[in-house]
């Protein structure tokens, strides 16, 4: 066994080799991104495949009509298993799959665990198949970065292609998955905000093309959702996507802020075991009443895009009142409110899955509710299932602050290009309003708060790259309190700069001596003996944080108009000085850099 592993070894070599001699880079991109397509096609298939064997494995024996006690056991038997996969198996942290693609890419890093090409496929199927209200977008985004990643790293690619190949699967990934290749590209640039050109564009619509074909050969063509455009977009009804789109702004802006604090309130709960009951009773007791939480919840989305609302309270306490108006309108806010917290509990409590499907959820929701509330007091004559398929577009676009993949994703969903302008209105709308209070998406903020994510905006950009700790300047030489100033003028003559921290014995800076302060005095050596270095230092204008993001530390130089600043660590130590000519040069040399690539 060993010789022959270590001939395919040897005859990988040569390959390696031979394409390096034979084959660009450039070109041996292309290919790759085609290959990243195909297995991206065949992963968004077994997940599919699986969470679908597992729905119905579980649900065969619901019956139809009133309450079903099963729900109340199913989604955290579901949510228990996946737990204990990636806690014993994985031993790793795989949730907020879009959020670690973001990272990878905006640290120049490109470098995704060979786990997460399975990891995350086989916690989503446990928990989605047993009804976790989540999503298995992320996870298949995650999958298929990890592809392109390690499929990179195999061939040795240089770093820039790496992270092309990352957006690869990523892009791959989310055209597998809904049929939506114009989305998967759009996505990946939008949201994952991997630079635009033309060396970028053609993996990436190769790789999402490659992925959309090979789907429909393992699938077939027909669009995620069967939709039916019956008439085309009156103008009479722009107005009413006008005001869709500030709905799906605000409710885009509870899906973040809730999601954000549900998500912190699990996190503060330490033991796994306590999120698990604390999370599964949520979740079941949530379902158990509201089962159209039950799972991605596209069954829910089929119904109201069909015209039969009167199906989505199946086996819930509304069934008996189906025909009933308000009962019904209370209904649907009530999915509309508690979805988030059916999905925050599912992973919260050790469950795998995405944002993706619970916005479109929701989106779908709030355009259905907008629509059937005006239409039953004859305000106006609306068609529901156009305003539920536009809501869709509004809260995605909103939530993930990407109005062109909202848009896209949802005609290229549905196949309803006929409702372009409406899905364009509604998103655009809601992107705007969202973006009057939260300038970053669901993803990004994570980053943002730890100055970790990259922009489209080359100063952000550079100034995120560069890291506190590498424009550090430790060669100033330290005074302590009780050195008179005699010993000062000594180590002036050994030194090339003009700043003396002082520091005391637990090597915390009290002060600093600057060469301007002491000058009309350093001269006369009556005085040497005289004054003490307790009796001269200063005050610094500012400190600065090890851990403080760059864009920060240019705020303080700005603020406090200093050239120069003493950097503390997270224990108050003194570590050393930064100088805004140092950032400076640093600054232009990776600006070059970039300018390369």
């Amino acid at each position: 066994m060993k010789r022959l592993l270590s001939k395919l070894e040897e005859s990988f070599i040569k390959l390696l080799r031979w394409r390096e001699n034979n084959i660009s880079e450039k070109h041996f991109v292309i290919f790759l991104s085609l290959v990243v397509g195909f297995f991206c096609a065949l992963a968004a298939h077994i997940l599919k495949f699986l969470i679908e064997f597992l729905h119905q494995l579980v649900t065969s024996h619901f019956a139809e009509g009133n309450l079903n006690y099963l729900y109340l056991a199913t989604p955290i038997i579901g949510v228990f298993l996946a737990s204990f996969y990636v806690r014993h198996f994985v031993k790793d942290d795989i949730s907020h799959g879009v959020t670690k693609i973001m990272f990878a890419i905006s640290q120049r890093k490109a470098r995704i665990k060979k786990h997460n090409m399975w990891s995350s496929m086989i916690a989503s199927s446990l928990t989605i198949g047993f009804g976790g209200s989540v999503g298995a977008e992320a996870p298949i985004v995650l999958t298929g970065s990890a592809i392109g990643s390690n499929l990179g790293h195999l061939f040795r690619m240089e770093q820039k292609n790496l992270m092309l190949l990352v957006g690869c699967g990523a892009a791959g990934a989310v055209a597998g998955i809904f049929k939506a290749p114009i989305a998967g590209v759009v996505f990946t640039l939008e949201v994952l905000m991997l630079d635009l050109t033309m060396a970028s564009i053609v993996p990436l619509l190769i790789s999402a093309a490659t992925a959309c074909v090979f789907t429909y050969l393992f699938s077939g063509p027909d669009p995620l959702f069967n939709f039916t455009l019956n008439e085309p977009l009156k103008l009479t009804t722009v107005p009413y996507y006008v005001i869709l789109g500030i709905v799906c702004g605000f409710v885009s802006l509870y899906f973040t802020r809730g999601m954000n604090k549900l998500e912190g309130f699990f996190r503060s709960i330490k033991n796994p075991t306590s999120k698990l009951i604390v999370g599964g009773l949520i979740l079941s007791i949530l379902i158990f009443f509201i089962p159209p939480l039950y799972g991605e919840g596209y069954n829910t989305i089929e119904s109201l895009l069909n015209g039969n609302v009167q199906d989505i309270t199946q086996n819930s306490v509304f069934y008996n009142f189906r025909e009933n108006f308000t009962m019904m309108t209370l209904f649907l806010l009530l999915i509309l409110f508690f979805k988030i917290f059916a999905s925050a509990a599912t992973n919260g409590s050790g469950g795998t899955g995405g944002i993706f499907a619970p916005s479109l959820y929701m989106g779908c929701i709030a355009g259905y509710f907008m629509a059937f509330v005006l239409n039953h007091f004859h305000i106006c004559d609306l068609t529901e299932k156009y305003f539920a398929l536009a809501g869709m577009a509004g809260v995605m676009a909103g939530v993930m602050h990407a109005p062109l993949t909202g848009t896209f994703l949802i005609a290229e969903l549905t196949g309803g290009y006929e409702m372009f302008l409406g899905l364009m209105i509604t998103s655009t709308i809601a992107y705007i309003t969202i973006l009057a209070f939260e300038p970053h998406s669901l993803y990004a903020m994570r980053l943002a708060k730890k100055g970790e994510l990259l922009t489209h905006n080359t100063d952000k950009n550079i100034l995120t790259l560069l890291k506190t700790e590498n424009v550090i300047e430790t060669d100033l030489q330290t005074l302590r309190p009780n050195m008179y100033l005699g010993d000062v003028i000594k180590l002036i003559a050994q030194s090339n700069r003009n700043i003396f921290p002082v520091l005391d014995s637990r090597k915390r800076m009290i002060g600093l001596i600057s060469l301007d302060e002491i000058r009309n005095i350093m001269f006369r050596p009556e005085l040497y003996k005289r004054f003490k270095v307790s009796e001269l230092m200063v005050s610094p204008p500012a400190f600065i944080s090890l851990n403080d993001p760059m864009e920060k530390v240019m705020y303080i130089f700005e603020k406090t108009k200093a050239w120069n600043l003493p950097v503390f660590d997270e224990n108050e130590k003194y570590v050393g000085y930064v100088s805004k000519s140092k950032i400076f040069n640093s600054y232009r040399e990776l600006l070059v850099t970039l300018s390369d690539e």
